[in-house]
C-alpha cells in the first residue's frame, strides 16, 4: 500500500502569527519530510515498498528542503554577523 507524501504548502502567514511560529512550522515541515523519507527507506529495505519511485521522490524532497533550510540559516548568520560588525 503506497504511503502518500505529506503535502508541502507554504501559505501566507496567518494574521497575528509571529516569526517564531513561522520558523517552528517550517522546521516541523522539514522534520515531517525527513520522517516520511526515513519510513519509506525502511519499507524499501524490508521489501514492503511496491513503488521505489515514491521513496526516491520523498528522499529528494527531504534533501532539497534540508539544503534550503541550511542556506537560509547561513544567510541569517551572515546577516547577524554583518549587523554585529556595523555596531562596532
Amino acid at each position: 500500500m503506497p504511503t502518500a507524501a505529506p503535502a508541502v504548502s507554504t501559505p501566507a502567514a496567518a494574521p497575528g502569527s509571529s516569526f517564531s511560529d513561522a520558523l517552528a512550522n517550517g522546521l516541523q515541515k522539514l522534520q515531517d519530510l525527513n520522517t516520511n523519507s526515513d519510513n519509506l527507506a525502511v519499507k524499501a529495505a524490508t521489501g514492503d515498498l511496491t513503488d521505489v519511485h515514491e521513496y526516491m521522490i520523498a528522499s529528494t524532497e527531504a534533501s532539497v528542503a534540508t539544503d534550503l533550510t541550511v542556506a537560509v540559516r547561513n544567510k541569517a548568520v551572515d546577516a547577524f554577523n554583518e549587523i554585529m560588525r556595523m555596531q562596532m
